[in-house]
């Protein structure tokens, strides 16, 4: 399990650095509001979100962050106690997810986000908030296979 736990440490630090550099980047060359590399399936555009998803808790800051550091804290907890490949994996993409907005709440007031899928309607979003699905999936998974295990 140790190799999983690293595995997880390091998972965090990638999506956290991808996650930052792509809202560098589409702060410094997507005027905010507009759309870039516009295409069928999805585009850049950048927006800001004051809220959590789907801009809810709009300008409720303070309260994302707090609510944020205690959600934090209980899944570094169950992750120092995990023991299953699925478990590490979730927790690790919902700790970079929620970081990763963490850091944009902090240092700018609100979360940047920059996808836009066209095949429907859906709010724009972010590398971390792709990261925070993708956990609570790995979670669902492992949940899934416990139960089934239990049987």
């Amino acid at each position: 399990m140790k190799k999983w736990k690293t595995f997880g440490i390091l998972l965090i630090a990638v999506v956290i650095g991808f996650d930052q550099w792509l809202k560098s980047w589409v702060v410094q060359n997507i005027p905010l509001g507009a759309t870039k590399f516009a295409n069928p399936l999805i585009d850049l555009t950048y927006l800001q979100n004051r809220g959590a998803a789907w801009s809810m808790l709009s300008g409720r800051r303070w309260f994302l962050i707090g609510l944020t550091v205690v959600i934090m804290a209980v899944l570094i907890y169950f992750s120092v106690k995990a023991h299953n490949a699925w478990l590490i994996m979730g927790l690790s993409l919902a700790i970079s997810g929620a970081l990763g907005n963490l850091i944009d709440r902090i240092r700018l007031g609100y979360v940047v986000d920059m996808f836009q899928l066209e095949c429907f309607r859906f709010p724009i979003f972010n590398v971390a908030d792709v990261a925070l699905f993708c956990g609570v999936c790995c979670l669902l998974i492992y949940l899934i296979r416990s139960d089934q295990q239990e049987e």
